[in-house]
């Protein structure tokens, strides 16, 4: 019946919700089915209707760390960018903001990619999220090397994009490891002055100037 079939689905929903923020608590190891239902207000066995197992409800909470954490989000403030060399920036600044301030789901994420070295399934959604991560970050990429080619000479939008996806995946996790010293412009800061102090582009230099 619709109306059966409706109430189930708002159910799943409710445990679900609940499901997620005892993991957020607890990590995945109190990602329990007493835990949950507790959390929910539900019986135990309610819980067990919708979840058989343990492992069931573990997977079915990973959809949801992933779409808070491999979602790009490009809102229209960098969307309305003309300038492709300006417009990954502030999405980089953005993705870094977003994930530096959720801390607990970054953990969560980490505990998942930690348990997916032992589990196939979790690992190939993993996978799964992460490429199409680095696919919403290419259309960026190719837009910024087609404005500037001179600008990064011999950058493929590939590199490019797994540049940008490893910039904002190792600022989350710098953010959890010192949370207090972490600064995004800092570290926006001290790339640029790295990469205009390197060799490569020191001899580019060299070669205009002689030129």
């Amino acid at each position: 019946m619709p109306g059966q079939k409706a109430g189930e689905a708002e159910r799943r929903e409710q445990i679900l919700e609940a499901a997620y923020k005892v993991a957020l608590r607890r990590g995945v190891e109190g990602l329990t089915v007493r835990a949950v239902a507790a959390a929910a207000g539900l019986s135990h066995g309610l819980v067990l209707f919708h979840f058989k197992r343990k492992d069931q409800l573990v997977g079915a909470v990973l959809d949801r760390v992933l779409a808070s954490t491999l979602s790009l989000r490009v809102d229209q403030t960098v969307d309305r960018i003309e300038d492709p060399a300006e417009r990954l920036p502030a999405l980089l600044r953005r993705e870094v903001d977003r994930l530096t301030r959720s801390g607990r789901e970054a953990r969560l994420f980490l505990e998942y990619w930690a348990l997916g070295a032992r589990h196939p399934a979790l690992r190939a959604k993993i996978g799964a999220a992460l490429e199409r991560y680095r696919a919403a970050f290419g259309r960026l990429t190719e837009e910024m090397l087609r404005a500037e080619p001179d600008r990064l000479a011999g950058v493929t939008p590939a590199g490019l994009t797994a540049v940008a996806v490893s910039f904002v995946n190792g600022c989350a996790v710098q953010a959890l490891i010192d949370p207090e010293r972490f600064d995004v412009e800092e570290y926006l800061a001290a790339v640029q002055g790295l990469l205009e102090s390197s060799p490569a582009r020191a001899v580019a230099k060299t070669g205009a100037r002689s030129s």
